[in-house]
C-alpha cells in the first residue's frame, strides 16, 4: 500500500512516497520536491563477504536523461558511463551514511538513487540523500540513521534553506549539509570568500532543519518500518587478543611516536608480522584477524597519545602546520607550473591555457542550458605516491572528488572571461602523499596559476583539520596526516583566501560536531591557512604580467552580428581558410565577439587582417585593386572583399566603348576601381574609368605603382580594339537589373555567400 510523507523544508514542499514503485527491493522511496523526482532503492546481501576488512557498500547515481526531456549526446542514444555530477552526487550519499553502519558489517549493501524528474528548479542532490536514510530506515538493513540533508544559499546578504536553482545564480555559498540529531556528519561547500562566523550560522541552521526531517523520518519508521536484520559480530580469539594486549601494544605505542611515516609502517608491519608468525600453527586462518587486531591498538594508541599527552606522532603541536616548501617554474615550456610540499605531501600544479569556445570542456547533463567549463582542475593520485604497486586505469571516484573540492575553491577567484579570454586547465599530479593532498592541491594550483600569468583575484592555501573525541575530551588537530585521518574522528577541509573561505568539505564519525567543535576547528583552520599563504607569498605574490611564450596569444575583436556567416562561409569554408592559412585557432561567439589564438603572434596578426577585411564594410569612393571574378555581357563581378564584389559595367571600363568585358579583361586579372555606388538593395557598382581618373594622386602611394602600370598598359590595349557597336537607348532593354536580379546570390547582397542557415563555426 502506497504511503506518503511530507514536510515543509524551506519555501517548499517535500513529500516522500513508498509501496507503489520497485517493492521488490527491501526498501524503495520516492522523493519529491517540487517537480524533481528522486527514486531510491536499497538493498542488503544476506550473508557477509569473507575476508574483506571494510564495509562493502555501493551507492550509485542514475541520471536518466528523460528527466530533463533530452536525448544523451553521442553515437548509441543512451546514458553510458556517469557524469560528474553524478559520481560526486553518490559520494555525497556515501559520505552521509556510511559511517552509521555497524563497525563489523561486511553485507554487501546496494543503495541506487535514480534521478527521474527535474524541473530545473529544486536540486535532486539533497533529495536523494534524504531519500536514501528514509529507505534505510523503513528497509531491514541495520543501520544507525536517520540522517537529514539541506542545502544552503546566502543570497542578498540572507541565508537561505533549499533555495532554487535562480537564486542560487545569485548566491555567495553553495552549502551542502548532512547530519543527524546530535550534529553534523557531512559537509560540502563552495563559497565566495565567505566568513567563519557566516559559515558556522549557516551549519547550525542547516542543522536545525535536519533535526525536523530526521524526526519525520522516525515517524515512518515507527509507522511502517520492517525489522531489522540482526548481523552477528564478529568471532574473538582471547588467545591473541590477550597476547597483543600484553606482548605487543607497547611497541605499537613506539611506532606510532615514530615521525616518518613509512618508518613507522614498517614497525607496525614488524608486529603484525611476529603475532602472524606466533600463532600461525595454533590459528593458521587469523592473519585478518591479527591485522585488524594491530590495526584497532594503533588506532587506540594514536588516541590516547594525542587525547592524554598532547602527542602527534610527527612531533608537533596539535594546531602546528607541516614545514613547508613552494617553488614555481619547476617544468620548461608548460605554461605555468609550480611545486608544493607540506611534510610528506607534495603536489605538482600544472596549468595550460586554451582557447575559449575549442578547450573549454562541455557538459552533458540534467540541466536544460548546461554551461561549458572555462576552468577544470583534475587530481591524480598515483600509487608510487604512496608506495604502493596497484593498476592506473583512470581516475577512480575519490580522485574526482578531491579535483572537484580542488576546483571550487578556486574557481570564484578566477577572472570572467571578459578579464581573461581562456580556457585554463590546472592538473594536481600527487608525487608524495601523507594526508590533505586535496588541500596542496589548492596551494599548489593557486601557485601556477599566478605563474602562468593568469589574472586571478587573490591567492588561494587549503588545510585539513582533524579531530580526536572520546566522551568529552577533544582534541582539534591542524594539518592532519594519513595516520590522524584514518584513525581520527573528522576530516575537515578548509580553503580560502585571506579574507574568507571558497570552499569546505567535512567527513564527520564521531556521531556528530557540535557548534562549539566547528568554531574551534574553522579558527584554527584560518590559523593555518595564514601560516601557508605566507610562505606562497614568498615564492610568488601575484599573477605575472607576462604569459609564457609557449601559451597562446588570444585576442578578442567586436564585430556585427550580421557579419558572422561572411567569417564562416557556407559549410564552415572561409573559416576553414583562415585556419589553415594562419595556423590560428578561431571561435565566433553569437554575440559577434571573435576569438583569436596562437602561441605565434604573427599568425594572430595575419588572422586578425583576414577577418578584418571580410566584415570591413564598402565605401562609396573608395579604391580598390580587385580581381575579376566572373563576366557577363554587360560587364564584369570584381571581388572587392572576400565574400564581397561589385558590378563593372562595360561603360566604365574605359573612355571608349567596349563592347564585352572579354575583350579586356581574363578571369582572375587585377582591376583599379572605385566605387561609385551601393544601391538600396545593398548592390555594389564599380568604374575603372573613376578610379584613374585619379591616377596622379594615386602614384604618390607606392602601393598602387605596379597596378597603374598594369592599367595604362591595359589602355593601350583598349585603344587598338575595334570600334565598338551603338548603345541601345535607355530603357530599351534593362540589360543590367535582369541580369543581376538573376545572379543576385553573388554575395548575397553584399552579406557573403552562405545560405540562410548558419553553417558550424570551428573548422
Amino acid at each position: 500500500m502506497e504511503q506518503s510523507f511530507r514536510i515543509q523544508v524551506g519555501a517548499s514542499e517535500v513529500v516522500f512516497s513508498t509501496g507503489k514503485l520497485a517493492k521488490q527491493a527491501s526498501a524503495a522511496v520516492l522523493g519529491q520536491h517540487g517537480e524533481t523526482s528522486v527514486l531510491v532503492a536499497v538493498n542488503m546481501t544476506p550473508s557477509p563477504r569473507e575476508g574483506l576488512d571494510f564495509f562493502p557498500l555501493l551507492v550509485d547515481y542514475e541520471e536518466r536523461y528523460y528527466a530533463a526531456g533530452k536525448i544523451p549526446g553521442g553515437f548509441i542514444k543512451r546514458e553510458g558511463r556517469p557524469s560528474e555530477t553524478a559520481i560526486l552526487s553518490a559520494r555525497c550519499i556515501d559520505r552521509s551514511i556510511r559511517s552509521l553502519f555497524p563497525d563489523h558489517m561486511r553485507n554487501d549493501v546496494h543503495v541506487v538513487a535514480t534521478v527521474m524528474s527535474v524541473d530545473q528548479k529544486n536540486a535532486p542532490r539533497v533529495l536523494a540523500i534524504n531519500a536514501a536514510s528514509m529507505a534505510l530506515m523503513l528497509s531491514d538493513i541495520p543501520w544507525g540513521g536517520p540522517v537529514g540533508a539541506v542545502r544552503m544559499g546566502l543570497v542578498n546578504g540572507e541565508l537561505v534553506v533549499n533555495p532554487t536553482e535562480k537564486q542560487m545564480d545569485e548566491s555567495r555559498l553553495d552549502l551542502l549539509v548532512a547530519g543527524h540529531g546530535d550534529g553534523i556528519t557531512m559537509v560540502e561547500a563552495g563559497a565566495g570568500e565567505v566568513s567563519e562566523e557566516i559559515m558556522v550560522e549557516a551549519l547550525e541552521q542547516a542543522h536545525q532543519e535536519i533535526r525536523r526531517i530526521v524526526a519525520l523520518q522516525l515517524e515512518a519508521r515507527e509507522a511502517i518500518g520492517k525489522a531489522k536484520i540482526e548481523v552477528p559480530p564478529p568471532p574473538v580469539i582471547p588467545e591473541i587478543d590477550q597476547w597483543l594486549e600484553s606482548q605487543r601494544y607497547g611497541a605499537i605505542r613506539e611506532a606510532v611516536k615514530i615521525h616518518e611515516k613509512k618508518s613507522r609502517q614498517d614497525a607496525v608491519d614488524a608486529v603484525r608480522r611476529a603475532a602472524q608468525e606466533n600463532f600461525a600453527e595454533s590459528f593458521p586462518n587469523a592473519r585478518n584477524y591479527i591485522g585488524g587486531k594491530v590495526e584497532s591498538l594503533v588506532e587506540r594508541a594514536m588516541r590516547t597519545l594525542v587525547l592524554e599527552e598532547g602527542f602527534r606522532s610527527d612531533g608537533r603541536a596539535l594546531d602546528q602546520v607541516r614545514p613547508i616548501t613552494c617553488e614555481v617554474d619547476v617544468l620548461p615550456r608548460v605554461h605555468g607550473s609550480a611545486l608544493f610540499t607540506r611534510g610528506e605531501t607534495q603536489s605538482l600544479g600544472v596549468t595550460t591555457l586554451g582557447m575559449v569556445g575549442e578547450d573549454d570542456q562541455i557538459l552533458d547533463g540534467l540541466k536544460i542550458d548546461e554551461p561549458a567549463k572555462r576552468f577544470m582542475l583534475h587530481y591524480n593520485f598515483p600509487p608510487f605516491s604512496v608506495g604502493e604497486v596497484r593498476p592506473m586505469r583512470g581516475p577512480g571516484r575519490r580522485e574526482i572528488g578531491h579535483g572537484a573540492l580542488a576546483e571550487r575553491a578556486i574557481r570564484n577567484l578566477m577572472p570572467t572571461a571578459e578579464e581573461f579570454p581562456y580556457a585554463v586547465r590546472v592538473v594536481s599530479d600527487i608525487l608524495e602523499s601523507n594526508g590533505s593532498s586535496s588541500m596542496a592541491s589548492v596551494c599548489s594550483g593557486s601557485l601556477s596559476l599566478m605563474a602562468a600569468g593568469v589574472p586571478v583575484h587573490k591567492a588561494c592555501a587549503g588545510v585539513a583539520m582533524g579531530l580526536i573525541k572520546e566522551g568529552d575530551r577533544v582534541a582539534v588537530l591542524t594539518d592532519i596526516q594519513g595516520l590522524e585521518d584514518h584513525y581520527g574522528d573528522m576530516d575537515f577541509k578548509v580553503a580560502g583566501t585571506r579574507d574568507g573561505i571558497t570552499a569546505l568539505q567535512m567527513d564527520n564519525k564521531a556521531g556528530g560536531i557540535t557548534r562549539a567543535i566547528l568554531e574551534q576547528a574553522l579558527a584554527q583552520a584560518r590559523r593555518g591557512r595564514m601560516e601557508i599563504l605566507d610562505v606562497m607569498d614568498a615564492a610568488i605574490s601575484e599573477p605575472r604580467k607576462d604569459l609564457s611564450a609557449f601559451a597562446p596569444r588570444i585576442t578578442t575583436i567586436q564585430i556585427n552580428p550580421e557579419k558572422i556567416r561572411d567569417i564562416i562561409g557556407p559549410g564552415g569554408k572561409i573559416i576553414r581558410n583562415i585556419v589553415a592559412t594562419t595556423g590560428a585557432k578561431v571561435d565566433v561567439e553569437d554575440s559577434g565577439r571573435v576569438l583569436v589564438a596562437s602561441a605565434d603572434e604573427e599568425a594572430v596578426s595575419r588572422a586578425l587582417a583576414m577577418i578584418h577585411e571580410l566584415v570591413r564594410e564598402v565605401q562609396v569612393g573608395e579604391v580598390f585593386v580587385g580581381k575579376v571574378v566572373r563576366m557577363v555581357a554587360f560587364g564584369a563581378f570584381v571581388e572587392l572583399l572576400p565574400g564581397r564584389d561589385g558590378l563593372l559595367h562595360v561603360s566604365e571600363i574605359g573612355q571608349k566603348r567596349i563592347e564585352k568585358p572579354e575583350d579586356v579583361f581574363a578571369l582572375g586579372d587585377p582591376v583599379l576601381v572605385l566605387v561609385k555606388e551601393i544601391d538600396d538593395m545593398g548592390r555594389v557598382n564599380v568604374s575603372r574609368k573613376k578610379a584613374l581618373a585619379d591616377a596622379e594622386k594615386l602614384r604618390q602611394s607606392a602601393e598602387y605603382n605596379d597596378i597603374l602600370a598594369l592599367e595604362a598598359d591595359r589602355d593601350r590595349r583598349i585603344e587598338e580594339l575595334p570600334a565598338a557597336a551603338p548603345r541601345r537607348p535607355e530603357g530599351s532593354g534593362g540589360e543590367r537589373s535582369g541580369d543581376r536580379d538573376r545572379h543576385s546570390s553573388r554575395s548575397g547582397g553584399g552579406h557573403g555567400s552562405g545560405g540562410a542557415g548558419r553553417p558550424p563555426r570551428r573548422p
